[in-house]
């Protein structure tokens, strides 16, 4: 537990960087990185993702109702479960298409939600992903490009836009990040590489009705990458450019 502590107050000294911009990462998210809850692993990533800072351009504050779209093995829904606190509430969301396809995130999924009271588990299919209205922030890290899988239809990005923007409340951020293609690269890209290029990100989110109103290509950039090689591939895997997209709902 000690260890797991240190790594996270380290992550947050790296986050702060020179200093002034520690005063600019909420409290709670602080907290949240030393959650003892955590698993060791999870902390250890802190310094490659720097979660305190992309929530932070989230807007999370204690007490929201947020969700944690394809969350993966749930490393931020540990952190968002406490950053809203005890009082706000996550929706961990993997959809049933890939805990068919793989039964580990559906294990993965029941992990991460054991230890959180305030974690409910979501597992539709991407055509009724069915997130509750009124949410403060829906958040989907490297996730993105897989609504343009070959497996699903052709509309399903446009399908799940649209149903994040009906639950997020007016003024609701829809955050995003991904691995970054080559700019005006066809979609295609989404099987070879797992990567999108954030031009059509952009297009098809605003499509839907949102408002961009952040783009973000340094916080977990890497201009070393040359966007070409497939993202699990070992020369750049935890490596990749990614870019970070804030998007609002009009009020």
């Amino acid at each position: 537990m000690a260890r797991n502590v240190m790594v996270s107050v380290l992550a947050a000294m790296t986050i702060a960087g020179a200093g002034a911009a520690l005063a600019a990462v909420p409290s709670n998210l602080t907290a949240a990185l030393g959650d003892a809850a955590r698993p060791p692993a999870d902390s250890a990533r802190d310094m490659a993702r720097k979660p305190a800072e992309l929530l932070a351009l989230g807007d999370v504050k204690p007490g929201q109702k947020v969700a944690d779209f394809m969350m993966g093995s749930g490393y931020f829904t540990r952190i968002l479960s406490s950053a809203v606190g005890p009082k706000g509430w996550v929706y961990a969301y993997q959809s049933a298409e890939f805990i068919k396809f793989r039964a580990a995130y559906g294990t993965e999924q029941s992990s991460a939600v054991a230890d959180y009271k305030n974690v409910t588990a979501l597992t539709a299919p991407l055509s009724a992903v069915g997130l509750p209205d009124g949410l403060d922030l829906v958040l989907s890290v490297q996730n993105y490009h897989d609504l343009h899988l070959k497996a699903f239809p052709i509309e399903t990005a446009d399908l799940v836009n649209k149903q994040i923007f009906k639950a997020l409340k007016p003024g609701g951020v829809y955050l995003i990040v991904d691995h970054a293609a080559v700019p005006g690269t066809p979609l295609e890209a989404s099987d070879k590489l797992h990567r999108i290029d954030e031009a059509i990100v952009k297009k098809e989110v605003e499509a839907a009705g949102f408002k961009l109103v952040t783009e973000d290509d340094k916080l977990l950039g890497n201009p070393d990458d040359p966007k070409t090689a497939l993202v699990f591939d070992k020369s750049i895997r935890g490596k990749t450019d990614q870019f970070v997209l804030k998007f609002r709902k009009p009020k």
